[in-house]
């Protein structure tokens, strides 16, 4: 299992209308092969951003390359022709090692 994060920091002044569009795009991403399930955070405000970060877990690697090699540059662009300046994403993949449960 392997685990994208992808972080944005976005402006309030159009923090509404982001979102708006970030539950649609959620589903999107998520009809990718390989995509099973995602997560939304939120994290304290931070002077004039929201700052969120979308886990999006997906099955393999090989599922997660194939998103980079083929979609990925046309559902970032979707973001940057509609909010332009108005927020950044960082993203990073994270690769499980061990997994806990409580006892």
């Amino acid at each position: 299992m392997v685990v994208y994060e992808v972080n944005l920091h976005v402006d309030n002044a159009v923090a509404e209308d982001f979102a708006a569009w970030l539950r649609g795009h959620i589903p999107e991403i998520l009809a990718n092969d390989g995509f099973e399930r995602a997560v939304w955070y939120y994290r304290d405000p931070g002077g004039d951003r929201q700052h969120w970060t979308v886990h999006y877990r997906v099955r393999d690697w090989k599922s997660l390359n194939y998103y980079f090699e083929h979609r990925a540059a046309a559902a970032r662009q979707d973001a940057v022709e509609r909010f332009g300046a108005a927020f950044e994403a960082d993203r990073r993949v994270l690769y499980e090692r061990e997994s806990f449960v409580a006892a």
